[in-house]
């Protein structure tokens, strides 16, 4: 069956005005690129469909925003949550997004709580070129953990829903925030990343990762990715586990000054130290040193970094071989 293209254009020259409208016109059975053109699309969108792919005319040009969060009541007379907060939510199978900024405008996590620009939970999921911005918990790796820490802690899309791995890829991607803004329990590879923390003032400003993936999963690999902020040197984690198996890699990378010397935080749990798994490998740049990392993260293992890096190869030849 050949691809359907749907256009989206504010100005009345595509078939459709809002990118929601097309996701819903949208088969469930066929491969479709929905074209985004240039402009600020001020919508909420939810997207289970399967093989599709969201392009914009380019992230400097097309943006998708809202600002739903955690603190604001949603309609049911309950605060919206953190998994109700998203500006766009991807479920189903084969998502690709490129050439787009999908943000998430609430503000600080302070005053607004947690605030999703991305809900990825979709069982494969490509972002090529896309610029992700928000402030606390910006990106959202599905799935959710099994269990559940605080009453109605997951309301929100996938709460009753059976845990299935979600294998992920971003590439030449820019993704800003700062408190656990990229977190979850998928296997994702960052490739050739910007990863910007935000300067909040505050003695830390935040953690760039907070992930929950399983035993046995791959976790959070960066390779060649930059880690920038304006914030004050020292002042911002590499990650802390959101769950106990936790695992974020760090390949080849270049860590700015703003990388707190620890690196690394347990989350007030030390039997984190023996199940969570943190890791560098030929990193560079002023928040790299790693002799003062906390001393059960691992680092400089090269035969580990090859693993590692197989395993990271082997999830994107299987994306490119199934989202063809």
């Amino acid at each position: 069956m050949e691809q359907l293209t749907i256009v989206v254009d504010q100005q009345g020259n595509g078939d459709y005005a809002t990118v929601a409208e097309a996701v819903q016109a949208s088969p469930y059975d066929q491969d479709v690129l929905i074209k985004i053109s240039g402009g600020v699309y001020r919508e909420k969108v939810f997207c289970e469909k399967r093989r599709i792919h969201l392009m914009g005319a380019g992230s400097e040009t097309t943006r998708l925003e809202w600002d739903d969060s955690g603190y604001r009541l949603h309609p049911d007379g309950r605060k919206m949550g953190t998994f109700r907060s998203y500006t766009l939510f991807l479920g189903g199978e084969d998502c690709k997004v490129s050439g787009l900024t999908i943000a998430n405008t609430a503000g600080d996590g302070e005053q607004a709580g947690q605030a999703l620009a991305v809900y990825a939970d979709a069982d494969r999921v490509w972002m090529e070129d896309v610029r992700l911005v928000g402030c606390q918990d910006t990106l959202f790796c599905g799935p959710l953990p099994d269990q559940v820490r605080l009453p109605n802690g997951f309301l929100g899309p996938r709460m009753l829903a059976p845990r299935r791995l979600s294998r992920q890829y971003y590439h030449r991607c820019q993704i800003t925030g700062d408190i656990d803004f990229i977190f979850g329990g998928a296997d994702a590879v960052f490739d050739d990343c910007m990863i910007r923390s935000r300067d909040r003032g505050k003695a830390v400003n935040g953690y760039i990762t907070a992930p929950s993936g399983r035993k046995d999963g791959l976790g959070f690999v960066f390779r060649n990715c930059r880690m920038v902020s304006d914030a004050e040197p020292g002042t911002v984690y590499l990650g802390r586990p959101w769950r106990a198996y936790g695992k974020t890699t760090l390949i080849r990378c270049q860590l700015g000054k703003h990388i707190i010397l620890s690196g690394w935080d347990d989350w007030d749990n030390v039997e984190n130290h023996q199940t969570a798994s943190f890791a560098e490998y030929g990193c560079t740049g002023e928040g790299a040193i790693t002799e003062q990392r906390v001393p059960w993260c691992k680092v400089g293992d090269l035969a580990q970094a090859e693993l590692i890096t197989q395993r990271a190869d082997s999830l994107i030849t299987e994306l490119k071989r199934t989202m063809k």
